[in-house]
């Protein structure tokens, strides 16, 4: 499929941006990712932007892979969308029977007929060549974006009220069974998660995602919407992304917070580099990972290039390793996806039991949470996020909810889980609560 470039360096890309996700509001699809210019190895653009769909695919999991690969084999082209959890039912024999307050698709992915490529101070616009000729009265559109909305003032048109899906005493039950599958060898390693939600509540979903971004200011940001339904992600962490002939993963699993002083900062990165259960917790997903990968790697390319580094961010310090592979050119993109999904970080090991086990204790389906949002490139590249941090709403049902958990390994203590699983909440309640 064709596409007209065209190149221009705004006055401030920071204005710009921040005009440019205003303008996407008006489109009934519309994708933003953004990596707040941290600073990170691997990455291809600062900020993108999809919206418009022209052809798009929507399916629950059922058979959801294959028809995936059949649109973007035959799309040819850019596309964007997401994989929801629950597509661990096409990959595997599953099941998900727990309540879903949101009701997102299992997979949704659309060809943008309008793209912007943000990188350094250069804006590079991608349409459609039949959609060319609005690349200018878009442009202007844009640029007026400022002025109108400079003059809007954050407000709630409710008071928010969050609720917990599993109260203190039930999740320490549930750590407990978690626990003894551990115990009995069942599995090593589990990520359970618990979900906060509030009924009855509206709220403005982009203000909501610029305060969240704002104070996380993660590597994988996403504002996605999809009609009624919005993601507002503060990720800090990447699934999987292809580059040529190179697949890297880099799972995150260890976490410490953050202190006021320097001197504590740096304590707190040691203690946390050290610490043996968080290493654990880490080098176990890596194993899963590496094994994921080899499935459809070039024999002997499976590598760790990082193990157990730790990442600063604005709330809290994580440990992140990074595993890499060689694919062959005749590998395709989507069943690299079907054969890491889900990603090790949030399942557990060894995958499937881990997998069984968690449909068994949560309550919550998981829909787009712990899913992945990206792209596709026409070349087959790709690169996608983990949904973590993150806010989702469904408009029309006036349902809010955010989601949170940890690996629960043998030397996992309930009390230490629940206070990380707070701390990984602390953003998300920040933001709806309206404090500062």
């Amino acid at each position: 499929m064709n596409r007209t470039s065209y190149q221009f360096q705004p006055v401030s890309i920071s204005e710009f941006k921040t005009q440019l996700l205003f303008w996407a509001q008006q489109y009934k699809t519309a994708v933003w990712l953004d990596s707040n210019d941290y600073q990170q190895k691997h990455y291809n653009f600062d900020a993108v932007l999809a919206v418009d769909a022209i052809s798009e695919i929507e399916t629950d999991y059922n058979n959801a892979f294959n028809k995936l690969k059949k649109f973007q084999t035959n799309i040819n082209d850019y596309i964007f969308g997401y994989l929801g959890y629950d597509l661990k039912n096409d990959v595997e024999n599953l099941q998900s029977n727990n309540f879903d307050g949101l009701h997102f698709p299992d997979l949704f992915f659309f060809q943008p007929k309008k793209l912007f490529f943000l990188k350094g101070t250069t804006v590079e616009i991608k349409y459609l060549t039949k959609f060319s000729s609005e690349i200018e009265s878009d442009l202007t559109e844009i640029m007026k974006e400022r002025r109108e909305k400079k003059k809007e003032k954050r407000t709630f048109e409710n008071p928010i009220k969050i609720k917990l899906r599993i109260h203190k005493d039930a999740y320490f039950e549930k750590i407990n069974s978690v626990l003894n599958h551990i115990h009995r060898g069942d599995i090593y390693e589990a990520n359970f998660c618990q979900e906060f939600y509030c009924e009855n509540t509206t709220i403005n979903p982009v203000e909501v995602y610029q305060h969240l971004n704002k104070i996380s200011k993660p590597p994988f940001a996403t504002f996605l919407k999809l009609e009624d339904k919005f993601l507002l992600s503060a990720s800090p962490e990447r699934y999987i992304k292809k580059d040529g002939d190179t697949v890297i993963s880099q799972p995150i699993k260890g976490t410490a917070k953050r202190a006021a002083s320097r001197k504590e900062d740096l304590a707190l990165i040691s203690e946390l580099e050290k610490n043996p259960k968080e290493r654990a917790e880490n080098i176990m997903i890596v194993d899963l990972v590496r094994n994921d990968l080899s499935r459809l790697a070039i024999k002997g390319s499976v590598k760790v290039d990082e193990l157990c580094k730790v990442y600063t961010f604005e709330q809290v310090h994580q440990l992140i390793s990074t595993i890499s592979c060689k694919v062959n050119a005749n590998v395709h993109p989507v069943d690299i996806l079907k054969n890491t999904f889900p990603m090790g970080s949030m399942t557990g090991a060894p995958k499937i039991s881990a997998l069984k086990i968690i449909e068994e204790l949560e309550v919550t389906k998981r829909g787009l949470y712990s899913g992945a949002v990206g792209y596709i490139a026409p070349n087959g590249d790709f690169d996608f996020n983990v949904i973590i941090r993150s806010i989702l709403y469904n408009a029309s049902k006036k349902y809010v909810s955010y989601s949170v958990g940890g690996a629960i390994t043998a030397q996992s203590i309930p009390e230490k889980e629940y206070e990380e699983c707070l701390l990984k909440a602390q953003a998300m309640k920040q933001v709806l609560l309206n404090t500062n």
